[in-house]
């Protein structure tokens, strides 16, 4: 005879704890910019994050957050490996890796594929992990969805130029069909036209001149490349300028998929020198050299705009230092990191001037307020015709979002 045993149901503390959720308590940890690295005294923190970081991280915001009682760690304390809030732990990073949001990177030596996430953790702390593109992708997200909110009321749309164009929406005056335009008929002004050249008569003759199309604004697609500073100094002095700057980074790579789909968006980040990294590794990128190479970052964006078959081409830099780097021709740097050096700055002004007659538009994000620095940013404007902006790392992404959505057509022209 078949029996069946019944056990006494243990509820999870945590079963309304969502993947989503998760994500969110983990995002400052998963976007780490070397702000806590060893080198400044507070933590060390591997180039890899592991399956023991996360876990204890994921167990420090549970504990930020007030979910675990004082049974639990007294439990987990005597017992750190079969408690309760362990399996509880082992289960949620279980969860995010079997919903794509972390891939598991599995030990050189002895692993099997069979181990839970948990029990992979426990070992010598060798088991990797890295954050997937969905993963990115919801950060993205969030961080877009918080910056938004932040700013009250606004309005999504496609960049609005001076021009005008015949299409679906009507949102100027009507004019006399020309071939090519889109059959976007005014019946109205067609039909007082005929009125006006026949007269009111039965039945209405129509004529190629009456035909009138409704115009609306023309609107165009950007290139956009976002030059990033990640010199020391967007770490130094107390205060982390950087992971603000990849999160709203991250918010106008997801605005831009999703709202613009016809902008492009590159990313540069400049420090000794420049390279382009794809947007894929944004979260993954730390802090460093330590020069500000701001002249090899605008020439790398040329370059990439260059390549770019749109109506309008802009460099966003963000910012928090001055120039202190350039390349050489022969290719050697030269560094000066003592106040603004005449050679450095004017080599770099040069090449803002390289942007302007190539028709590249510069808006600067600047995340200090020195009196050198502000008067080199203005230069930059005055030359190149753009925006300035001297802001925090906590207003930086509502004063970045909104000039995007919101581009006016004296700085487009």
């Amino acid at each position: 005879m078949k029996y069946i045993k019944f056990g006494k149901h243990i509820p999870d503390p945590f079963e309304d704890l969502s993947t989503e959720d998760l994500m969110q308590m983990l995002q400052d940890f998963l976007l780490d910019s070397g702000f806590y690295s060893q080198y400044y005294g507070v933590r060390e923190m591997d180039p890899e994050k592991t399956m023991e970081q996360l876990r204890q991280v994921l167990l420090e915001a549970l504990e930020q957050k007030g979910m675990i009682s004082d049974e639990l760690l007294e439990e987990m304390v005597g017992n750190p490996e079969n408690s309760k809030l362990s399996e509880a732990l082992d289960r949620m990073m279980q969860r995010l890796a079997d919903e794509g949001y972390v891939s598991i990177e599995q030990p050189q030596q002895g692993a099997v594929s069979e181990q839970r996430a948990g029990q992979m953790s426990h070992g010598e702390g060798q088991t990797k992990f890295e954050i997937t593109d969905k993963a990115l992708d919801f950060l993205g997200f969030r961080t877009l969805k918080d910056l938004l909110g932040s700013l009250g009321k606004s309005s999504f749309g496609r960049h609005d130029t001076r021009e005008m164009a015949t299409g679906v929406e009507s949102d100027g005056s009507s004019r006399r069909y020309e071939f090519g335009d889109t059959l976007n008929l005014d019946v109205n002004a067609t039909l007082l036209s005929a009125i006006r050249r026949n007269g009111l008569s039965i039945p209405l003759e129509l004529d190629y001149q009456d035909l009138q199309v409704r115009q609306c604004e023309y609107q165009s697609s950007c290139a956009t490349v976002l030059m990033l500073d990640c010199s020391h100094s967007m770490i130094l002095y107390g205060e982390d300028r950087f992971t603000p700057a990849k999160k709203v980074a991250m918010a106008l790579t997801h605005l831009i998929r999703t709202q613009f789909p016809g902008d492009t968006l590159h990313m540069v980040l400049f420090h000794d020198s420049a390279e382009e990294i794809p947007l894929q590794q944004l979260a993954r990128v730390k802090v460093g050299p330590y020069y500000t190479n701001t002249r090899e970052g605008l020439r790398l964006a040329q370059r990439i705009l260059s390549r770019q078959r749109k109506d309008m081409r802009q460099i966003v830099m963000i910012t928090d230092g001055k120039p202190s780097a350039l390349t050489l021709e022969d290719g050697r740097i030269y560094k000066n990191a003592f106040g603004l050096d005449p050679l450095v700055v004017s080599e770099t002004l040069h090449e803002v001037v390289r942007c302007r007659r190539n028709g590249i538009l510069i808006n600067t994000f600047m995340l200090a307020s020195d009196y050198g620095l502000v008067n080199f940013v203005q230069k930059v404007t005055e030359i190149c015709r753009g925006k300035a902006y001297f802001t925090t790392p906590y207003t930086l992404g509502q004063y970045l979002l909104m000039d995007y959505m919101r581009k006016k057509v004296k700085h487009i022209h």
